[in-house]
Protein backbone atom coordinates (compact mmCIF):
# COMPACT_ATOMS: atom_id res chain seq x y z
CA UNK A 1 0.00 0.00 0.00
CA UNK A 2 1.44 3.53 -0.86
CA UNK A 3 -0.07 6.46 0.56
CA UNK A 4 -0.98 8.41 -2.33
CA UNK A 5 -0.97 12.29 -2.70
CA UNK A 6 -0.07 14.41 -5.39
CA UNK A 7 2.61 17.42 -4.51
CA UNK A 8 5.01 19.57 -6.31
CA UNK A 9 7.20 19.95 -3.69
CA UNK A 10 8.67 16.64 -3.92
CA UNK A 11 12.46 15.88 -3.59
CA UNK A 12 13.83 14.97 -7.00
CA UNK A 13 16.96 13.20 -6.15
CA UNK A 14 20.18 12.84 -8.74
CA UNK A 15 20.31 8.97 -9.62
CA UNK A 16 23.65 7.50 -9.38
CA UNK A 17 24.17 4.52 -11.73
CA UNK A 18 23.91 0.84 -10.07
CA UNK A 19 27.70 0.43 -11.31
CA UNK A 20 28.55 3.67 -9.05
CA UNK A 21 26.87 1.93 -5.98
CA UNK A 22 28.19 -1.51 -7.49
CA UNK A 23 32.28 -0.06 -7.30
CA UNK A 24 31.77 1.67 -4.16
CA UNK A 25 30.70 -1.50 -2.26
CA UNK A 26 33.60 -3.28 -4.14
CA UNK A 27 36.06 -1.25 -3.32
CA UNK A 28 34.82 -1.28 0.97
CA UNK A 29 35.05 -4.96 0.59
CA UNK A 30 38.58 -5.02 -0.87
CA UNK A 31 39.86 -2.36 1.99
CA UNK A 32 37.95 -4.77 4.63
CA UNK A 33 38.92 -7.91 2.88
CA UNK A 34 42.45 -6.64 2.81
CA UNK A 35 42.18 -5.76 6.44
CA UNK A 36 40.83 -9.07 7.81
CA UNK A 37 44.03 -11.01 6.17
CA UNK A 38 46.28 -8.68 7.86
CA UNK A 39 44.64 -9.26 11.30
CA UNK A 40 44.11 -13.18 10.45
CA UNK A 41 41.04 -14.80 8.99
CA UNK A 42 40.61 -17.37 11.85
CA UNK A 43 42.42 -15.40 14.74
CA UNK A 44 39.89 -13.57 17.22
CA UNK A 45 40.85 -10.05 18.48
CA UNK A 46 37.41 -8.93 19.61
CA UNK A 47 36.47 -9.37 23.27
CA UNK A 48 33.00 -10.94 22.68
CA UNK A 49 33.44 -12.88 19.33
CA UNK A 50 33.71 -16.29 21.04
CA UNK A 51 30.24 -15.65 23.28
CA UNK A 52 28.86 -14.86 19.67
CA UNK A 53 30.72 -18.20 18.03
CA UNK A 54 29.19 -20.07 20.94
CA UNK A 55 25.45 -18.98 20.61
CA UNK A 56 25.74 -19.62 17.02
CA UNK A 57 27.10 -22.90 17.55
CA UNK A 58 24.23 -24.20 20.06
CA UNK A 59 22.01 -23.01 17.38
CA UNK A 60 22.97 -24.77 14.93
CA UNK A 61 23.27 -28.14 16.62
CA UNK A 62 20.29 -27.81 18.56
CA UNK A 63 17.96 -25.64 16.59
CA UNK A 64 17.11 -23.48 20.18
CA UNK A 65 19.15 -19.98 20.91
CA UNK A 66 20.87 -20.77 24.23
CA UNK A 67 19.04 -19.17 27.85
CA UNK A 68 22.60 -18.02 28.47
CA UNK A 69 25.39 -16.95 26.57
CA UNK A 70 27.26 -14.58 29.11
CA UNK A 71 27.86 -15.30 32.51
CA UNK A 72 24.86 -13.26 33.44
CA UNK A 73 22.53 -12.74 30.29
CA UNK A 74 21.68 -13.82 27.09
CA UNK A 75 22.71 -11.76 23.91
CA UNK A 76 20.48 -10.03 21.58
CA UNK A 77 20.25 -13.34 18.37
CA UNK A 78 20.47 -11.13 15.23
CA UNK A 79 24.08 -11.69 14.84
CA UNK A 80 23.94 -15.23 15.89
CA UNK A 81 21.62 -16.16 13.53
CA UNK A 82 23.52 -14.63 10.50
CA UNK A 83 26.44 -16.44 11.53
CA UNK A 84 24.37 -19.63 11.26
CA UNK A 85 22.99 -18.73 8.13
CA UNK A 86 26.04 -17.34 6.32
CA UNK A 87 28.48 -20.14 7.06
CA UNK A 88 25.36 -22.98 6.41
CA UNK A 89 25.40 -23.98 10.20
CA UNK A 90 28.98 -24.39 10.46
CA UNK A 91 30.05 -21.17 13.03
CA UNK A 92 32.75 -22.70 13.60
CA UNK A 93 34.15 -22.13 9.96
CA UNK A 94 35.28 -18.99 11.37
CA UNK A 95 36.97 -17.76 7.83
CA UNK A 96 33.69 -18.20 6.53
CA UNK A 97 32.12 -15.68 9.34
CA UNK A 98 34.76 -13.33 8.82
CA UNK A 99 33.81 -13.02 5.10
CA UNK A 100 30.22 -12.69 5.82
CA UNK A 101 31.02 -10.10 7.94
CA UNK A 102 33.34 -8.14 5.49
CA UNK A 103 30.36 -8.22 2.53
CA UNK A 104 27.53 -7.22 5.71
CA UNK A 105 29.81 -4.08 6.82
CA UNK A 106 30.57 -3.40 3.13
CA UNK A 107 26.94 -2.26 2.50
CA UNK A 108 27.28 0.74 4.80
CA UNK A 109 29.55 2.64 2.26
CA UNK A 110 26.91 2.39 -0.53
CA UNK A 111 24.27 3.26 1.75
CA UNK A 112 25.64 6.19 3.05
CA UNK A 113 26.40 7.13 -0.50
CA UNK A 114 22.64 6.87 -1.27
CA UNK A 115 22.08 8.81 1.73
CA UNK A 116 23.98 11.84 0.46
CA UNK A 117 22.54 11.64 -2.83
CA UNK A 118 19.17 12.21 -1.32
CA UNK A 119 19.82 14.78 1.04
CA UNK A 120 21.83 16.67 -0.55
CA UNK A 121 21.25 16.10 -4.02
CA UNK A 122 24.73 16.15 -5.51
CA UNK A 123 26.38 13.30 -7.18
CA UNK A 124 29.94 13.83 -6.83
CA UNK A 125 29.21 14.61 -2.85
CA UNK A 126 27.73 10.84 -2.92
CA UNK A 127 30.22 9.38 -4.87
CA UNK A 128 32.68 10.94 -2.32
CA UNK A 129 30.59 10.10 0.67
CA UNK A 130 30.65 6.35 -0.46
CA UNK A 131 34.36 6.49 -0.99
CA UNK A 132 35.27 8.18 1.99
CA UNK A 133 33.08 5.54 3.97
CA UNK A 134 34.72 2.19 2.20
CA UNK A 135 37.59 3.23 3.88
CA UNK A 136 36.37 5.04 7.02
CA UNK A 137 39.31 3.16 9.86
CA UNK A 138 36.46 2.64 12.45
CA UNK A 139 33.76 1.17 9.89
CA UNK A 140 36.58 -1.00 9.09
CA UNK A 141 37.84 -2.01 11.81
CA UNK A 142 34.28 -3.07 13.30
CA UNK A 143 33.96 -5.24 9.91
CA UNK A 144 37.32 -7.43 10.05
CA UNK A 145 36.47 -9.77 13.29
CA UNK A 146 33.42 -11.49 14.47
CA UNK A 147 31.74 -8.12 15.68
CA UNK A 148 28.18 -7.71 15.93
CA UNK A 149 28.61 -3.48 14.44
CA UNK A 150 28.94 -5.42 10.74
CA UNK A 151 25.37 -6.27 10.78
CA UNK A 152 24.26 -3.47 12.79
CA UNK A 153 25.62 -0.73 10.86
CA UNK A 154 24.02 -1.50 7.63
CA UNK A 155 20.85 -2.36 9.18
CA UNK A 156 20.58 0.87 10.83
CA UNK A 157 21.24 2.73 7.49
CA UNK A 158 18.46 1.20 5.44
CA UNK A 159 16.19 2.14 8.11
CA UNK A 160 17.03 5.11 8.43
CA UNK A 161 17.36 5.26 3.69
CA UNK A 162 13.89 3.81 3.83
CA UNK A 163 11.97 6.03 5.97
CA UNK A 164 13.75 8.65 4.10
CA UNK A 165 12.63 7.62 0.90
CA UNK A 166 9.25 6.37 2.42
CA UNK A 167 8.34 10.22 3.09
CA UNK A 168 9.62 11.75 0.36
CA UNK A 169 7.44 9.36 -2.20
CA UNK A 170 5.42 9.32 0.21
CA UNK A 171 5.20 5.21 0.76
CA UNK A 172 3.88 3.30 3.50
CA UNK A 173 5.37 0.21 2.03
CA UNK A 174 9.02 1.45 2.13
CA UNK A 175 7.85 3.16 5.72
CA UNK A 176 7.45 -0.59 7.35
CA UNK A 177 10.32 -1.61 5.67
CA UNK A 178 12.31 1.08 7.11
CA UNK A 179 11.02 -0.54 10.64
CA UNK A 180 11.55 -3.85 9.91
CA UNK A 181 15.26 -2.46 9.14
CA UNK A 182 15.07 -1.28 12.63
CA UNK A 183 13.47 -4.12 14.04
CA UNK A 184 16.70 -6.31 12.95
CA UNK A 185 18.98 -3.49 13.96
CA UNK A 186 17.65 -4.21 17.87
CA UNK A 187 17.87 -7.89 17.32
CA UNK A 188 21.05 -7.48 16.58
CA UNK A 189 21.88 -4.66 19.07
CA UNK A 190 19.61 -3.74 21.14
CA UNK A 191 20.39 -0.22 22.27
CA UNK A 192 18.58 0.91 18.78
CA UNK A 193 15.21 0.95 20.26
CA UNK A 194 16.51 4.47 21.74
CA UNK A 195 15.99 5.74 17.88
CA UNK A 196 12.10 4.58 17.82
CA UNK A 197 10.68 8.21 18.87
CA UNK A 198 12.32 9.45 15.74
CA UNK A 199 9.78 7.16 13.83
CA UNK A 200 7.23 10.55 14.48
CA UNK A 201 9.22 12.32 12.22
CA UNK A 202 7.03 12.02 9.00
CA UNK A 203 4.54 14.22 11.68
CA UNK A 204 6.42 17.17 10.77
CA UNK A 205 6.69 16.91 7.13
CA UNK A 206 4.20 20.00 5.63
CA UNK A 207 4.44 19.07 2.15
CA UNK A 208 1.04 16.24 3.29
CA UNK A 209 -1.58 16.56 5.06
CA UNK A 210 -1.56 15.27 8.40
CA UNK A 211 -3.67 11.73 7.72
CA UNK A 212 -0.78 10.81 5.24
CA UNK A 213 1.85 11.70 7.88
CA UNK A 214 0.52 9.67 10.40
CA UNK A 215 -0.10 6.59 7.82
CA UNK A 216 3.90 6.89 7.28
CA UNK A 217 4.86 6.75 11.09
CA UNK A 218 2.32 4.14 11.90
CA UNK A 219 3.57 2.22 8.96
CA UNK A 220 6.98 2.27 10.48
CA UNK A 221 5.93 0.88 13.60
CA UNK A 222 3.83 -1.74 12.24
CA UNK A 223 7.12 -2.71 10.48
CA UNK A 224 9.10 -2.60 13.46
CA UNK A 225 6.12 -4.82 15.92
CA UNK A 226 6.62 -7.03 12.71
CA UNK A 227 10.03 -8.10 13.28
CA UNK A 228 10.50 -8.05 16.68
CA UNK A 229 7.40 -9.79 17.75
CA UNK A 230 8.45 -13.67 16.96
CA UNK A 231 11.44 -13.21 19.07
CA UNK A 232 9.20 -11.41 21.96
CA UNK A 233 7.24 -14.44 21.56
CA UNK A 234 9.81 -16.59 21.98
CA UNK A 235 10.78 -14.88 24.87
CA UNK A 236 7.43 -15.09 26.51
CA UNK A 237 7.07 -18.99 26.22
CA UNK A 238 10.74 -20.07 27.06
CA UNK A 239 10.83 -18.08 30.16
CA UNK A 240 7.26 -16.86 30.62
CA UNK A 241 7.40 -13.57 31.35
CA UNK A 242 8.26 -10.54 28.86
CA UNK A 243 11.58 -9.76 28.01
CA UNK A 244 12.58 -7.49 25.88
CA UNK A 245 15.03 -9.07 22.75
CA UNK A 246 17.75 -9.37 25.58
CA UNK A 247 18.72 -9.31 29.58
CA UNK A 248 21.44 -8.03 28.95
CA UNK A 249 20.00 -4.69 30.08
CA UNK A 250 20.73 -5.23 33.66
CA UNK A 251 24.26 -6.45 33.83
CA UNK A 252 25.30 -3.58 31.44
CA UNK A 253 23.93 -0.99 33.71
CA UNK A 254 25.84 -2.68 36.56
CA UNK A 255 28.72 -2.48 34.93
CA UNK A 256 28.09 1.27 33.99
CA UNK A 257 27.10 2.48 37.50
CA UNK A 258 28.35 0.20 40.18
CA UNK A 259 31.27 1.29 42.52
CA UNK A 260 33.42 -0.58 40.25
CA UNK A 261 32.43 1.92 36.86
CA UNK A 262 34.19 5.17 38.47
CA UNK A 263 37.55 3.02 38.54
CA UNK A 264 37.25 2.32 35.10
CA UNK A 265 38.05 5.86 34.27
CA UNK A 266 41.35 5.62 36.48
CA UNK A 267 43.17 2.64 34.43
CA UNK A 268 46.08 3.66 32.17
CA UNK A 269 47.33 0.53 31.22
CA UNK A 270 45.99 -3.08 29.49
CA UNK A 271 47.59 -4.64 32.77
CA UNK A 272 45.48 -2.21 35.31
CA UNK A 273 42.40 -3.26 32.59
CA UNK A 274 43.08 -6.51 33.67
CA UNK A 275 43.57 -6.60 37.32
CA UNK A 276 40.30 -4.08 37.12
CA UNK A 277 38.32 -6.90 35.58
CA UNK A 278 39.58 -9.45 37.71
CA UNK A 279 38.45 -7.41 40.94
CA UNK A 280 34.95 -6.25 39.78
CA UNK A 281 34.16 -10.21 38.82
CA UNK A 282 35.15 -11.23 41.97
CA UNK A 283 33.06 -8.97 44.26
CA UNK A 284 30.48 -9.60 41.91
CA UNK A 285 30.45 -13.28 42.58
CA UNK A 286 30.94 -12.25 45.46
CA UNK A 287 27.25 -10.10 46.04
CA UNK A 288 25.50 -12.83 43.79
CA UNK A 289 26.83 -15.74 46.28
CA UNK A 290 24.28 -14.23 48.80
CA UNK A 291 21.54 -14.40 46.22
CA UNK A 292 18.46 -17.52 45.87
CA UNK A 293 19.78 -19.35 43.20
CA UNK A 294 16.62 -19.56 41.45
CA UNK A 295 16.49 -15.77 40.96
CA UNK A 296 19.70 -16.07 38.88
CA UNK A 297 17.97 -18.59 36.41
CA UNK A 298 15.19 -16.03 35.96
CA UNK A 299 16.53 -13.35 33.03
CA UNK A 300 13.79 -10.91 34.17
CA UNK A 301 14.74 -10.82 37.83
CA UNK A 302 18.27 -11.42 36.93
CA UNK A 303 18.27 -8.19 35.80
CA UNK A 304 15.87 -5.96 37.91
CA UNK A 305 18.83 -7.53 40.40
CA UNK A 306 22.00 -6.17 38.51
CA UNK A 307 19.84 -3.33 38.24
CA UNK A 308 19.21 -2.57 42.22
CA UNK A 309 22.40 -3.60 42.76
CA UNK A 310 23.56 -0.38 40.75
CA UNK A 311 21.18 1.48 42.14
CA UNK A 312 23.02 0.76 45.55
CA UNK A 313 25.92 1.79 45.06
CA UNK A 314 24.95 4.96 43.35
CA UNK A 315 23.04 6.25 46.15
CA UNK A 316 26.41 5.79 48.15
CA UNK A 317 27.87 9.20 47.26
CA UNK A 318 25.84 11.42 45.08
CA UNK A 319 28.86 13.54 44.58
CA UNK A 320 31.09 10.53 43.47
CA UNK A 321 27.46 9.74 40.99
CA UNK A 322 28.39 12.93 39.61
CA UNK A 323 32.13 12.67 38.72
CA UNK A 324 30.72 9.49 37.47
CA UNK A 325 28.46 10.88 34.56
CA UNK A 326 31.08 13.31 33.79
CA UNK A 327 33.53 11.15 32.95
CA UNK A 328 31.11 8.97 31.07
CA UNK A 329 30.57 12.23 29.05
CA UNK A 330 33.85 13.02 28.49
CA UNK A 331 34.34 9.00 27.33
CA UNK A 332 31.93 9.45 24.68
CA UNK A 333 32.31 12.66 23.49
CA UNK A 334 36.34 12.96 22.80
CA UNK A 335 37.09 12.46 19.40
CA UNK A 336 40.03 9.68 20.20
CA UNK A 337 39.40 5.64 21.79
CA UNK A 338 40.76 4.98 24.77
CA UNK A 339 44.13 6.31 25.13
CA UNK A 340 45.63 3.36 27.26
CA UNK A 341 44.85 0.94 24.60
CA UNK A 342 46.14 2.60 21.23
CA UNK A 343 49.45 4.04 20.69
CA UNK A 344 50.16 7.51 20.77
CA UNK A 345 50.14 8.11 17.08
CA UNK A 346 46.95 6.79 16.62
CA UNK A 347 45.37 8.74 19.46
CA UNK A 348 46.49 12.40 17.32
CA UNK A 349 46.13 10.79 14.31
CA UNK A 350 42.72 9.64 15.00
CA UNK A 351 41.79 12.91 17.18
CA UNK A 352 42.25 15.25 14.17
CA UNK A 353 40.74 13.23 11.85
CA UNK A 354 37.61 13.12 13.99
CA UNK A 355 37.66 16.54 15.10
CA UNK A 356 37.88 17.85 11.26
CA UNK A 357 35.01 15.91 10.51
CA UNK A 358 32.53 16.96 13.69
CA UNK A 359 33.63 20.90 12.94
CA UNK A 360 32.66 20.42 9.54
CA UNK A 361 29.74 18.29 10.43
CA UNK A 362 28.53 21.22 12.73
CA UNK A 363 28.81 23.65 9.48
CA UNK A 364 26.92 20.69 7.53
CA UNK A 365 24.22 20.30 10.00
CA UNK A 366 23.33 24.44 9.87
CA UNK A 367 23.89 24.16 5.89
CA UNK A 368 21.75 21.35 5.06
CA UNK A 369 19.22 22.35 2.55
CA UNK A 370 16.85 19.55 4.27
CA UNK A 371 16.40 21.13 7.88
CA UNK A 372 14.08 18.14 8.83
CA UNK A 373 17.01 15.82 8.33
CA UNK A 374 19.23 17.51 10.41
CA UNK A 375 16.92 17.75 13.07
CA UNK A 376 16.26 13.84 13.16
CA UNK A 377 20.18 13.48 12.87
CA UNK A 378 20.69 16.00 15.79
CA UNK A 379 18.27 13.61 17.44
CA UNK A 380 20.06 10.60 16.89
CA UNK A 381 22.97 11.85 18.11
CA UNK A 382 21.28 12.95 21.43
CA UNK A 383 19.09 9.82 21.72
CA UNK A 384 22.15 7.87 21.59
CA UNK A 385 24.31 9.59 23.58
CA UNK A 386 21.40 10.08 26.60
CA UNK A 387 20.56 5.99 26.43
CA UNK A 388 24.26 5.25 26.11
CA UNK A 389 24.95 7.16 29.39
CA UNK A 390 22.78 5.53 31.26
CA UNK A 391 24.58 2.42 30.76
CA UNK A 392 28.62 2.15 29.61
CA UNK A 393 29.40 4.11 26.85
CA UNK A 394 32.03 3.37 25.35
CA UNK A 395 33.62 4.69 22.62
CA UNK A 396 33.40 2.47 19.94
CA UNK A 397 29.12 2.14 20.78
CA UNK A 398 29.34 5.76 19.77
CA UNK A 399 30.52 4.56 15.83
CA UNK A 400 27.44 3.14 14.23
CA UNK A 401 25.57 6.13 15.70
CA UNK A 402 27.68 9.06 14.93
CA UNK A 403 30.21 8.30 12.38
CA UNK A 404 27.40 8.00 9.48
CA UNK A 405 26.23 11.76 10.44
CA UNK A 406 29.65 13.36 10.76
CA UNK A 407 30.27 11.58 7.04
CA UNK A 408 27.51 12.98 5.32
CA UNK A 409 27.27 16.53 7.21
CA UNK A 410 31.10 16.69 7.58
CA UNK A 411 31.55 16.12 4.06
CA UNK A 412 29.31 18.56 3.06
CA UNK A 413 30.58 21.10 5.23
CA UNK A 414 34.21 20.72 3.82
CA UNK A 415 32.38 20.93 0.21
CA UNK A 416 31.06 24.36 1.74
CA UNK A 417 34.47 25.54 3.07
CA UNK A 418 36.23 24.46 -1.08
CA UNK A 419 33.72 25.93 -2.60
CA UNK A 420 34.04 29.43 -0.91
CA UNK A 421 37.38 29.20 -0.94
CA UNK A 422 37.56 28.76 -4.62
CA UNK A 423 34.42 31.50 -4.89
CA UNK A 424 37.25 33.81 -3.29
CA UNK A 425 39.94 33.04 -4.98
CA UNK A 426 38.98 33.72 -8.48
CA UNK A 427 37.41 36.46 -7.73
CA UNK A 428 37.34 38.62 -4.18
CA UNK A 429 34.87 41.39 -4.40
CA UNK A 430 32.32 38.90 -6.25
CA UNK A 431 33.04 36.21 -4.08
CA UNK A 432 32.26 38.46 -0.77
CA UNK A 433 29.09 39.85 -2.08
CA UNK A 434 27.93 36.29 -3.05
CA UNK A 435 29.05 34.57 0.16
CA UNK A 436 27.29 37.82 2.23
CA UNK A 437 24.23 37.61 0.44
Amino acid sequence: MTVSHQTSSAVVTPRLRGSLFSLIFFIAFAIRLATTAGVGFTTLHFGDSRAYLSAARQLARTGRYPTTTDPFYFRAPGYPFFLVLTTLGRPDRVVWAKVASVAAGSFAAPLLAALSARIFRRRRLALATGLVSAAHPSFVLQSCDIQSEALFLPLLLAAVFLLLAAADRPSSNLAVLAGGCLGLAALTRPTSILLVPLFAAPLGDRRYPFRARAHLAASAVLGLFLSVAPWLLRNALVFHAFVPISDSFGAAFYDGNSRWAMRFYDIHSRAEYDAWVSSMETDRRRRLAAVDPEILQKPRERSHLFISMALEDLRRDRRETLRLYEHKALQWLRPYPTSWYWPSWILVLTGGYYALLELASVLGLVRSPRLGVAFFSAGVLILSTLGHLLVVPLWRYRVPYWDPILLLFGLFGLQILIERARLLRSSPREGRDRLNR
